[in-house]
């Protein structure tokens, strides 16, 4: 008892004084003894004052570490962190997965935001990014389309927000934001902006969009309430900058979703414009400076080039499935030899989804492509919506709309590649009219199905031309490797350095297997043989000219001429023969048209199936 009376006098007398390091030092000895000679005593009120004591001086630890000057990590911390990054880079070994939110450090109202939402697992990228942000480290995250990016960096961004409000004093000022989220286009500024409002419901901060497309008015008098959070497009936050609607004195975190979109498709000047003000207010003695998160789904070197210099000491923190095949979602592969028709085999494969309920994505490379799949399945009495630059933005929003309405007759959406990043959509099939010229588009293009761990499918129509592409990834597939940077040129050339020799490219490009023909009497396909050695040839223009201006170059090559539509039938997908026959062709469609023969696809574990074109 005497030991005990002794450490409650030191640590009254410490109390008394001001809490240097050295008394702080000797506190914690004083308590370290006491223990065990306090634990058996009677008395209950000893345990609880020195457990408020210790509580008392981590709060005030946590608030002095948090004071304005000194709100960035610790060099060692920052490190700590660098090195946990650049080591998953690396080896790509797959991080702790967290049972909950809560282990992440995330607090009572963004947890109960989530509740709300129905999520209470978070994902790969989500252990991964939600710390790091907490941390006030500038990073890029980098994971497969669907796996919860948004969540990753909006959770932690708005809990910054409320632990400046409470630490720091700060607050909602009229155009003086403290995080802005810059989106390339204007669907994934609203899919972003709707994330946020949802999360606002919970934490209490106010955020707000601007995009083009849009009236400025409605725009300017939302940024002149207080705002905490702007989310739009750079040329936009430009404009309302040149305009005076915004100023950067309070920004303090930058986040850059689609990245990769940023940087390789024109949007590097507008960046580089936002950022030049932040970085020079950066440099000025006794300021804050701010925090940059990174959003990105593929990358390329060359784009990683242009990030870390742009971004000097930024941390790049990339999950297991980065730039890899999804694993809950079917790759299949049909090999077209170029003598049939192409859309009659995207009928074949798109019907049987259709008629289980599915909603289809069909990705062409062109314009001219997209107006001629859209008429032909007009044609067939498939009802479909267009997504393409030369549809208003407006219309693009209202297409959407349609789309994504469970209870709407639009399943179908033909789309060029503006509808392959950034689009948050329940697609149960993805199918490739057109392939892909490289592996970043093709992994876009397939992030459309198969999110947030849900089951999807994705079929590919493999023109000539595009095999040996589509080989390539489809070994990757099977290997679970990275799909980085393969286009079209450079797996020629890794294939037959001579590939330009004449007589030597038929040779070079084989399918990656060969494909069986299944026959069943008194029924008329589409053979589809990996053994012709012609120049791959569209047939877009074979069935009916679309009443366009301009019809696909591809399809200049056969001769107009008028077809049967093909209507769907119950038990299978018939395809009639065209009243036509293309000059110089005659034993080969002779071939073609022989009774029996039905669609084969290869699928990505290298299997033949003639069933696969039917599955969903």
């Amino acid at each position: 008892m005497a030991m005990a009376g002794a450490a409650a006098a030191a640590s009254r007398g410490l109390l008394l004084s001001r809490p240097s390091p050295f008394r702080l030092r000797l506190l914690r000895a004083a308590l370290t003894t006491a223990a065990p000679t306090l634990a058996p005593s009677s008395t209950p009120t000893p345990p609880p004052r020195h457990e408020l004591l210790l509580e008392r001086l981590r709060l005030r630890h946590l608030k002095d570490a948090s004071s304005p000057g000194s709100h960035k990590p610790a060099p060692r911390e920052k490190e700590r962190v660098g090195d946990r990054g650049s080591q998953h880079l690396q080896q790509g070994k797959r991080v702790e997965a967290a049972e909950s939110f809560e282990e992440l450090g995330l607090g009572e109202e963004v947890m109960a935001a989530l509740g709300e939402m129905g999520i209470s697992k978070p994902t790969e990228i989500q252990c991964v990014g939600v710390p790091a942000v907490l941390a006030g480290t500038s990073v890029v995250l980098g994971s497969h389309t669907g796996s919860g990016k948004t969540l990753a960096y909006l959770l932690p961004l708005v809990q910054l927000l409320r632990r400046d409000e409470a630490m720091m004093g700060m607050s909602m000022k009229p155009r003086r934001p403290r995080a802005v989220v810059l989106c390339p286009t204007r669907e994934l500024t609203e899919q972003v902006y709707r994330v946020a409002k949802s999360i606002s419901h919970h934490a209490r901060f106010r955020s707000t969009m601007v995009s083009g497309g849009t009236r400025l008015r409605p725009q300017e008098d939302s940024l002149n309430m207080p705002v905490d959070m702007v989310v739009g497009t750079p040329g936009r936050i430009l404009d309302h900058i040149k305009d005076g609607n915004m100023v950067y004195g309070d920004i303090k975190y930058l986040v850059l979703d689609e990245a990769d979109t940023m940087f390789d498709q024109g949007f590097g000047p507008d960046i580089r414009k936002f950022l030049a003000p932040l970085k020079n207010r950066a440099a000025k003695p006794g300021d804050q400076g701010f925090q940059t998160v990174l959003v990105t789904a593929t990358m390329t070197k060359a784009v990683q080039k242009l990030i870390d210099e742009e971004f000097e000491g930024i941390v790049h923190l990339r999950t297991s499935t980065f730039q890899k095949r999804v694993a809950t979602a079917r790759h299949d592969f049909i090999n077209l030899s170029g003598a049939e028709n192409k859309l009659e085999a995207l009928l074949q494969v798109l019907e049987p989804s259709l008629a289980k309920g599915n909603k289809v994505m069909v990705f062409c490379n062109t314009l001219n492509s997209s107006r001629a799949v859209d008429h032909f399945l007009t044609e067939n009495q498939i009802s479909t919506v267009n997504y393409h630059g030369e549809v208003p933005a407006e219309e693009r929003v209202e297409n959407l709309n349609k789309f994504r309405n469970e209870e709407g007759d639009c399943p179908t959406l033909v789309c060029t590649d503006l509808a392959a990043r950034g689009l948050d959509l329940d697609v149960d099939h993805v199918i490739m009219f057109d392939f892909p010229s490289n592996s970043i588009d093709y992994l876009h293009r397939t992030g459309r199905t198969a999110r947030m761990g849900a089951k999807g499918k994705v079929t590919s129509l493999v023109a000539k031309k595009d095999v040996a592409l589509a080989k390539r990834i489809e070994e990757a597939i099977k290997k679970n490797e990275s799909l980085e940077a393969l286009t079209t040129n450079n797996v020629r050339r890794a294939t037959n350095p001579s590939a330009s020799t004449k007589g030597r490219t038929s040779r070079s490009v084989k399918p990656s297997s060969a494909l069986k023909v299944v026959n069943q009497k008194g029924r008329r396909g589409v053979v589809l043989s990996s053994k012709s050695s012609r120049t791959p040839k569209d047939t877009t223009s074979t069935r009916r000219r679309s009443p366009v201006k301009s019809q696909p170059k591809a399809a200049k090559s056969a001769a107009p001429r008028k077809a049967k539509p093909v209507k769907p039938a119950k038990s299978g997908v018939k395809v009639s023969k065209s009243k036509a026959k293309p000059e110089g062709r005659k034993s080969k469609s002779d071939a073609l048209n022989k009774p029996g023969t039905k669609l084969s696809v290869v699928g990505f574990r290298g299997r033949s199936s003639g069933k696969s074109a039917q599955s969903s």
